[in-house]
Order: C-alpha cells, then structure tokens, then sequence
C-alpha cells in the first residue's frame, strides 16, 4: 500500500488529499510523519516539506508531480479534461491556485505574528494574493466549478488555496479579496459543498486551530527555535566532514 505523508494544515498535502478523495482511492495510507520538521526527516527527503507519495520505498516529492501521478495511475474518475485543450485549461487553473495564490500565502503566512511582521513583504506577497485572486475572477468558471463543470485538478488546488486567503491574510492585517471577486466568491461557496472539498476543509480547520493553540500556549515558537537550533546543528555537522 502506498503512504501520503501529509499534514492537515499543509496546503500543499490537502490538494493531493482532495484529489485521493474526489477519486475514491482506497490503498493509500494518510498519516503525518513523525520526524517531520527535523534533521532527520531531511536526510530523508531532502526538500524538507510534504506531501511525500512513498511507493514501496521509493519517495515521490511535489504536490503538482503526486496528482499528476496519481492521475495517470488511475485515469478514472478522471479529473483532468478530455482532451489537451480542456487539460490545459484544468492545468491552468491548478497552477493559479498553486503558484499564484497558495505559494504566495505560504511564505505570508509567517506574518501573522504581529511582533515580527515586516511590512514590506506583507505589502509585496499580499499584493500578489489580491492582483492574483482579480485575475481568476476573469478566468474561473460560473457553475459551480472551476471549469469544465465538475470537479478537476484544478479544484483540488484552488480549495486549500482559497482556504488560505479567507482565514490567513486578514491576520496579516490585509483584507480578503474574495468577497469583492463576484466570480470567485460565487465559485467559493459553491464549491465547499462538495464532499471532497468539505472534507479537506475539515481538516485544514482541525489543522489552523492546533497550530493557533500552539502559538498562544507558546508551544509553537519553541518548537521553531528547536527545531532551527537542530537544523543548524545538522548542517554544522555535515559542513565538518
């Protein structure tokens, strides 16, 4: 049985889970590895983030690459179009909500902590999220779905993207931009009633409330400066030989 390495606040894992789900793919195991965000889970897979795909041993990296895979090994349900045109409209779409929107979010995320907030990157990277989410507005579907009118890779990557603008950027003291995108907030509220998309919801708000609890217990910064101080330590050690 194949092993998804995943988180539930990991965008990036909650894609391929949407994926896994909408697909109703039975063999492949979920869980969170537990030596992640050490040294150790570097030696083991050297880029350092989930989702990892493990195929009998053998480590697939890449949120992008996974659901690619994915796809070709299990063509049905397909969640790609019926031809190269519709797939790359799906590919389109997918690569919006990956890398315009939830790469961006992903590196903004960090300044939702008042103490350390840089104003500069919150202006730059949050520029990027309102700019990005008015040009899907022009280019998403009206029915429901990103396009093609039923679910595609490409709603697997918007969820946790959207997800990400609605309950993190406003902590960063900017304000959500999906409200005034008729087109996507229309597409954001029909979409969450997709089981798929309301499942992984469900765990991406399961993973946002652990890791509020960690910061206001201040669990969450000492295990950053842990891990940081290990990491350096590792690196040390491997600079030395």
């Amino acid at each position: 049985m194949m092993k998804l390495y995943s988180g539930d606040l990991s965008p990036y894992s909650a894609r391929v889970r949407m994926q896994i789900y909408a697909k109703g793919l039975t063999d492949i195991a979920i869980e969170r590895p537990a030596t992640f965000g050490t040294p150790k889970f570097r030696e083991q897979f050297p880029i350092g983030r989930i989702p990892v795909l493990d195929i009998d041993g053998d480590m697939m990296p890449e949120s992008e690459v996974i659901a690619e895979y994915l796809e070709e090994l299990h063509p049905t349900p397909s969640l790609l179009g019926a031809n190269p045109r519709e797939n790359a409209q799906v590919r389109t779409l997918a690569r919006i909500g990956d890398i315009y929107v939830m790469n961006n979010m992903f590196m903004l995320s960090p300044q939702t902590r008042a103490a350390t907030r840089n104003e500069g990157i919150v202006e730059l990277l949050g520029g990027q999220v309102i700019r990005n989410i008015k040009a899907l507005d022009r280019m998403i579907g009206t029915d429901g779905f990103a396009c093609l009118g039923r679910l595609t890779l490409a709603d697997c990557a918007l969820v946790p993207a959207m997800f990400l603008v609605e309950n993190v950027l406003s902590g960063t003291g900017l304000e959500n931009p999906i409200p005034k995108a008729a087109k996507v907030a229309a597409y954001w509220e029909a979409i969450k009633t997709q089981e798929p998309a309301a499942k992984i919801l469900v765990e991406l708000h399961r993973g946002l409330e652990e890791r509020r609890e960690l910061i206001r217990s201040g669990a969450f910064e000492k295990m950053m400066a842990a891990a940081k101080q290990a990491m350096d330590a590792a690196e040390k050690a491997e600079g030395a030989t």
